[in-house]
Formats: structure tokens, C-alpha cells, sequence
């Protein structure tokens, strides 16, 4: 952390520790305490009470019906509903129906799996919001490369999947084999 950081995180806590905040459970003061997660208001009376709550509250978005949706699992309505990874569309009817939306996965054409030689690859999106490339028979093939992959050779090993690098020196390709990595240009 740069000092500039640690500046702004004390004068944070300085303004919290200004107001006295009562604990809602025991009516002893609140502080606030460091742990794994990063900073959180907690009860000085520990462990007798263990009343703890965030130091900047989040905002909780209600569920928002989707008028004429329809669940194809039970025929309820689907919502938009927010999650901990954001926001998704999900059935209104849960917990008795887990149904949620899913976006349809682009498979890559003439892209085969190198690993199982049988599937093809597709774009994945993970739950932090990065693209990557991987088999659509999974869990049968656990087949995954980050960057684009590309129908080619590599000219060292002979792997038949390259993927598509943005260098400063321009587009490169590169073996897709992790033992390997040989950038060349595609001809």
C-alpha cells in the first residue's frame, strides 16, 4: 500500500472513530477491526458479543419482475435479481426452482480441442468478467488456454493449436502447448 493510500484509509477511519457508534446487540461502543477481508465495524465487548456489520454499507437492489417471461423449468416469472457476483435473470419462484439465465457461449469454428481431439472450443466469460477458451465436453475434457486460439501448427513442436497474441511488436502466434510457447507469425 503507498503512503498516499494509507493517508486516505486513516483519515477514513479517523472520521469513523469521530462518531460514537453504539452497538445495536449490547449498547457498548463499535470499532473498527482488521481482518482477513479487509476492515469492518465489530463490538469492543468481544467475545461476550460478537456483533459485527461492514463499514460501508452496499446497497441491496430489490427483485424486478420481468413482465411475459416465463421460467421454462416451473412457468413462473422470471427476475432480475442480484447475486454475489452481480446482477443475473433467475426464476421468481426460488429456492423451489434454481432455474437462471445463461448467456449462449460462442463455439470458436474450426477451432477442434488439441486435448481430447473430439470437442470444440468455445468463449467462456469467468465470474470476474475475463474471457477465456475452453472444451465444450467439459467436465469430460478440462481443456483451457486464456488467450484466442487459432486453427494452426506450431513450427518447433508440432501442437496443433496456436493462440493469438497482441504484442508491441504487433500480432504473434504462440504455441498453445505451455511447454513449448514458440511465437511465430502465421502463414
Amino acid at each position: 500500500m503507498s503512503d498516499s493510500d494509507k493517508a486516505l484509509f486513516t483519515h477514513h477511519e479517523h472520521a469513523l472513530k469521530k462518531e460514537y457508534q453504539v452497538c445495536p446487540e449490547c449498547s457498548s461502543e463499535l470499532t473498527i477491526k482488521h481482518g482477513k477481508s479487509g476492515a469492518f465495524l465489530g463490538c469492543v465487548n468481544y467475545p461476550n458479543c460478537q456483533y459485527t456489520r461492514a463499514v460501508v454499507e452496499h446497497e441491496r437492489v430489490e427483485d424486478k419482475i420481468l413482465s411475459g417471461s416465463e421460467c421454462p423449468l416451473c412457468s413462473h416469472e422470471l427476475a432480475v435479481k442480484q447475486g454475489r457476483y452481480g446482477m443475473f435473470i433467475g426464476c421468481s419462484n426460488f429456492p423451489q426452482c434454481h432455474h437462471i439465465e445463461q448467456e449462449p457461449q460462442e463455439i470458436l469454428q474450426n477451432v477442434a480441442c488439441p486435448s481430447c481431439k473430439g470437442g470444440c472450443l468455445q468463449e467462456k466469460t469467468s465470474r470476474f468478467g475475463k474471457k477465456f477458451y475452453s472444451c465444450d465436453r467439459y467436465p469430460k475434457c478440462k481443456f483451457v488456454v486464456n488467450h484466442e486460439p487459432v486453427a494452426g501448427e506450431c513450427e518447433k513442436c508440432r501442437f496443433p493449436l496456436l493462440l493469438k497474441r497482441n504484442m508491441a511488436a504487433g500480432l504473434k502466434y504462440q504455441c498453445a502447448d505451455k511447454k513449448c510457447s514458440q511465437m511465430q507469425k502465421l502463414s
